[in-house]
């Protein structure tokens, strides 16, 4: 018998991706720091350093996805005293961030409810009143890249990017404005976030 926890893989997962976005703000920082005082070389490789970053983390998410399909099939694979040992080893850790992945559905019902579109700040705000209460406290801690940045508002900006990438929304928006693509107009209408 296999006597593995995948919840810890997960939970491992979720810490490095978290790490890697406090890297890519710091980076953003300096980037922006950079331009603002006209120090275009060092902007030019605070951006670079960032796109290699983001590549490094759409890896780890593929890999935690790829996890996730393993950990589904090998749990649908255990006899149920496995299964009765796997429930006994208890809830995640405390200092685990929501998942990403919650953020999508209230993200698409915020533009929905703003016409299709509207200013990232705006939406954050209203996305940050829907999952309020099924945040953990440690989503309202701070990034240490970014005092005034909680965990929550740089997890859904994550969730905003892969949105992007899958088609959900507007890779071409303004900077600074969220849109709904017509791929995310189609999942709001058939319930399919």
């Amino acid at each position: 018998m296999i006597q593995n926890n995948p919840q810890d893989v997960s939970t491992a997962f979720e810490a490095l991706l978290e790490e890697v976005e406090a890297e890519v703000d710091f980076v953003n920082t300096v980037g922006s720091r950079s331009f603002e005082g006209r120090d275009y070389d060092r902007a030019k490789e605070a951006l670079a350093r960032a796109g290699v970053l983001i590549a490094f983390r759409d890896k780890v998410s593929a890999l935690r996805a790829e996890w996730h399909t393993i950990a589904a099939v090998a749990e649908q694979e255990e006899d149920e005293e496995t299964k009765a040992e796997r429930r006994s080893l208890g809830r995640l850790r405390n200092g685990v961030r929501t998942p990403e992945a919650k953020y999508r559905e209230p993200t698409l019902r915020v533009l929905q409810s703003m016409g299709g579109a509207g200013k990232a700040s705006d939406v954050l705000k209203k996305v940050g009143q829907i999952m309020k209460p099924k945040l953990q406290s440690v989503d309202f801690e701070p990034l240490a890249s970014g005092p005034d940045n909680p965990r929550w508002r740089n997890a859904a900006q994550w969730a905003r990017n892969t949105m992007v990438k899958e088609g959900l929304l507007k890779a071409d928006s303004p900077r600074g404005v969220w849109a709904v693509s017509a791929v995310g107009t189609s999942a709001i209408a058939t319930g399919t976030r």
